[in-house]
């Protein structure tokens, strides 16, 4: 596995001196064996490592904001969506070991496991070269991203819980009415219901986008005013 291993190593820009590390990252639990270990732990240390470097990326970029404003920027960029977009453009998918079973079910192409190994791959390269080895990485892959966060992303959600309780309303409440598609490619249908409100639904790829499209909808009928985006002083 070594050898094809030297493309990948070309687009995460690092060469491993320990090959097994990055072996490891790209193992998926499916592929199981007594002699084999997965990537789970190296994702749970890949997803302190990309949020210590994201932290630090966006303190730096945005040096007015204020720790609300720079919250959703920063979930935006460590999100599980956000990470397997980044394992689909390093082409992590083509050297994933997984089970044939899951091979068969469309596992190189599902975004749980495409954002678990963006994790993976990130704690190897932590532990085979250190935080610069890491911040390589970060900077190919997620640093271009820093600047379409000029302008805060709208936490739909957030924003209509604030909505609710401001007008003396219940929390909303979300619930999933259809789930369609193969297991890696879903398709959600979640309706919003807030207290004497007409609820909304909205569609996505996971429930959690399609909770945000559904709070949108609810917001821009209700309450469209708070959907203005404000602008730090650092935009």
């Amino acid at each position: 596995m070594t050898d094809p291993l030297n493309t990948l190593q070309a687009r995460l820009g690092h060469t491993f001196a320990d090959c097994a590390l990055l072996e490891r990252a790209l193992t998926h639990g499916s592929a199981g064996g007594s002699k084999r270990r997965d990537n789970e732990r190296l994702e749970f240390l890949g997803d302190r490592v990309l949020g210590l470097l994201t932290a630090t990326a966006l303190f730096e970029r945005f040096p007015g904001a204020t720790e609300g404003e720079l919250a959703p920027r920063f979930n935006s960029l460590v999100r599980k969506e956000t990470c397997a977009a980044v394992a689909s453009e390093a082409e992590l998918d083509r050297y994933l070991v997984l089970a044939p079973s899951e091979v068969r079910a469309g596992g190189r192409r599902k975004p749980a496991i495409l954002a678990d190994a963006c994790e993976a791959v990130m704690a190897a390269l932590y532990l085979d070269g250190g935080l610069a080895a890491a911040s390589g990485f970060f900077d190919i892959y997620w640093r271009p991203r820093l600047d379409e966060l000029a302008v805060i992303p709208i936490d739909a959600k957030t924003r209509l819980q604030e909505w609710a309780q401001a007008v003396g309303k219940s929390v909303p409440v979300y619930e999933i009415r259809a789930r369609s598609g193969p297991d890696h490619a879903p398709h959600f249908v979640v309706a919003v219901q807030v207290q004497d409100v007409e609820p909304e639904t909205g569609e996505g790829r996971s429930k959690r986008v399609a909770e945000q499209a559904a709070a949108l909808a609810l917001l821009k009928r209700e309450a469209p005013g708070l959907l203005a985006e404000p602008e730090g002083p650092d935009s």
